[in-house]
């Protein structure tokens, strides 16, 4: 008898969301970084483990939308939540309660939701009798089908998840081949790495509104018979002072992304790819509804 169980992972930016679906698929298939809103899109991370199949989603860090771009990663939280088995919050454990966690808890209500909650950075926390007065906050706004205070980073309790999970998973047939990680194309894999990278390197002012659109994506073969992929990417930011400082200094820096980019690409592809990014400006593309659907920015 096969099983399945579709589980939305939610929180604020920067709670951990991202690296809990690496961990939890084991294969890095969303993009990490200590910035905010790194997640634009939802990510199914897919786990088969003997008859079951578990779909991770993973979301967007909810927040107060400024742009239109910003409405669309709302709407993607939201839609998520809807016909899951359950749902995971993730919260940071060193950080109080905030208006994002607890609007997610009032849809969660709306919807009925089975919510287990993660309280992350619990290795950042001085002493775990901290936690407590959390917990009992938690407790009075939301009856959680549990509650297990983790480090993602540290893997301290991540072994107490998937148990849980596997109580959610109810009898049906598998949505997506079992020897995969995820649902998302190479094309849309390779975008991300490029700006995780971009992310990386520059100011936290920057990327936010930067985004990655993968012009080409084409093979061919080398004089010893080797093949080697063949992409074309564009970085689009808003100024020319940005196209400017992601360049860098005589294209320094563009450089470093594109090395560090193409070296997880390659262990991505499991081969050797020649990879070109060029820096293009789009003024307040950000709020251009049919320029970020026409890129692929975030999903339609």
């Amino acid at each position: 008898m096969t099983k399945n169980a579709f589980i939305a992972i939610t929180g604020r930016p920067n709670a951990g969301k991202s690296s809990l679906t690496n961990l939890l698929v084991g294969e890095k298939i969303s993009i990490v970084s200590e910035k905010p809103q790194t997640t634009r899109n939802r990510i199914n991370g897919v786990l088969t483990q003997g008859d079951t199949q578990y779909v991770f989603i993973d979301t967007p860090g909810f927040l107060k939308p400024k742009t239109k771009l910003g409405e669309h990663m709302v709407r993607a939280v939201r839609t998520s939540v809807d016909d899951v088995d359950c749902a995971i919050l993730m919260a940071d454990a060193t950080k109080k309660i905030s208006a994002i966690e607890r609007e997610l808890l009032k849809s969660f209500k709306s919807h009925e939701t089975k919510v287990i909650l993660l309280l992350n950075k619990i290795d950042l926390v001085k002493s775990k009798e901290e936690l407590l007065p959390m917990i009992n906050e938690y407790n009075e706004l939301y009856n959680f089908a549990e509650i297990i205070p983790i480090s993602v980073k540290k893997r301290v309790n991540t072994e107490l998840i998937m148990p849980v999970l596997e109580k959610y998973a109810v009898e049906g047939e598998h949505f997506f081949p079992d020897d995969i990680a995820t649902d998302r194309t190479e094309r849309f894999l390779c975008s991300e790495i490029i700006r995780e990278k971009l992310l990386w390197t520059m100011q936290q002012e920057i990327p936010h509104g930067t985004a990655v659109d993968i012009e080409s994506f084409s093979s061919h073969l080398n004089k010893n018979g080797a093949e080697i992929i063949d992409i074309g990417a564009v970085i689009i930011c808003e100024k020319n002072s940005h196209k400017g400082m992601i360049i860098g200094k005589g294209g320094e820096r563009l450089k470093q992304i594109g090395s560090l980019a193409r070296k997880d690409i390659e262990e991505l592809l499991d081969t050797k790819v020649n990879l070109q990014i060029f820096v293009k400006v789009r003024e307040n593309w950000r709020d251009n509804e049919s320029f970020i659907l026409s890129n692929n920015i975030v999903d339609k």
